[in-house]
């Protein structure tokens, strides 16, 4: 793991009192937040404690959970019909009775938002889907999420809900994950599941990872109908570390164009500033 993040950070994101400027980034998304993590500073929010569902982007919350049990990843994992999704009835090409290591359900749950590779890393966790949902509200604790809570762990749900303040919580964390990191970034994989003969391809969720334009350390994007389209990342622009976040854009290409409207208009307005 990458070094951990200094508590006053937390402390600064919470109480920051730097709000949506009035120049800032045309941004269609409902709620947004860009916080500049070398300066410790708020550089744009826009409804960022506004409580709502985050869909997907509870899978950075699964991938810790599992990571901090230090649980085996070569271990190899069945995919069950309890993996199933019952709540929005959503296909997925992982069939029932497929075998994979928890090391490639991570990936396609982090990469390509895979719901029943996200579902089977929290039904097999020890103590069942009960202990791990009791460990993510935990984790959300330990970070400072206030005003997080979920309720399993694929995203499916609309009663996974945050807020944009404290996703910038999340993914400041999430970032000192190193295999969190190098699995929401891989732009595509070849998943083959060792009791059938069918070779999966699993591209990125978010586009971007594949653009040359941008620095993508960390990604996680998330979509339901409740929610709307969301995109979290940490990348690098003017040269610094910023963490985005961007809740409830509804249109197909709406969180990919904030993004890029994001990055534009900090290269040609932003100025270092201390909170």
């Amino acid at each position: 793991m990458k070094s951990v993040i200094p508590i006053f950070f937390f402390i600064l994101v919470f109480t920051s009192n730097v709000f949506a400027q009035q120049n800032g980034p045309d941004l269609k998304s409902h709620a947004a937040m860009i916080f500049d993590i070398q300066n410790n500073h708020v550089v744009y929010s826009k409804n960022a404690d506004n409580i709502m569902p985050i869909a997907s982007i509870t899978k950075l919350v699964t991938a810790m959970v599992i990571l901090d049990a230090r649980l085996p990843l070569n271990e190899k994992i069945n995919i069950d019909s309890a993996d199933a999704d019952t709540l929005k009835n959503t296909r997925s090409r992982l069939q029932i009775g497929s075998t994979l290591t928890r090391h490639e359900l991570l990936r396609i749950a982090l990469m390509s938002s895979e719901n029943r590779a996200a579902a089977a890393l929290g039904r097999t966790y020890p103590g069942g889907i009960s202990a791990f949902v009791e460990a993510m509200n935990k984790k959300a604790r330990s970070l400072g999420m206030i005003d997080s809570r979920f309720i399993e762990p694929t995203g499916l749900s609309s009663e996974n809900i945050s807020t944009a303040r404290d996703l910038v919580k999340l993914v400041a964390a999430a970032y000192s994950y190193n295999l969190i990191c190098e699995l929401s970034t891989t732009t595509q994989h070849t998943v083959v599941p060792e009791n059938k003969n069918d070779k999966l391809q699993f591209i990125n969720s978010n586009s971007l990872v594949r653009s040359e334009n941008w620095q993508i350390a960390i990604s996680k994007t998330g979509f339901l109908n409740e929610a709307g389209r969301c995109l979290v990342m940490q990348a690098k622009i003017t040269g610094k570390p910023i963490i985005i976040i961007l809740l409830n854009s509804w249109g197909k290409n709406t969180r990919i164009g904030d993004a890029n409207r994001v990055r534009k208009w900090m290269e040609m307005n932003y100025i270092d500033k201390q909170v």
